[in-house]
Order: structure tokens, then sequence, then C-alpha cells
């Protein structure tokens, strides 16, 4: 099985705009439907976008993000 690349990017809040994210991730060749999108704080893992990205990597695919303060 091949392994696949995710993207994911989170804002912290509604009127932030995740559009930069979401183009660079495009821009690194990653396909729309694989980029997961949060738009909530980093206090916590309790985000739905990113527990749905968790059920669907597999080992050796590969998550990308802009920055390491989206992830948390």
């Amino acid at each position: 099985m091949e392994n696949r690349i995710f993207g994911y990017c989170r804002i912290s809040d509604v009127s932030q705009n995740e559009i930069r994210q979401i183009i660079a991730l495009k821009e690194f060749g990653i396909s729309e439907r694989d980029i997961y999108i949060d738009k909530q704080s980093g206090k916590d893992f309790n985000r739905k976008e990113y527990k749905l990205m968790l059920n669907n990597i597999r080992e050796n695919d590969l998550v990308v993000f802009m920055s390491l303060d989206r992830m948390g």
C-alpha cells in the first residue's frame, strides 16, 4: 500500500483566515481532500478534524503542517 501525505491546518478562531496555510499545503502537493482544518484553540487535542486525521493515517504516512504552533 502506498504511503499518503496529509495536511493539517488550524486557526484559533473563526475570525482568522486559513487560506495561507491551505495554499502552502497544496503547493507542497497535498490534495485538498487530504487537508484537515480545525477552527478552534490549540489548548488541547480535542479537535474534530485532528481526530479524524489521526483515524485516517497509517504507519509511514506523512503529516505536513506549516508551523509547530498549528499542531498544539
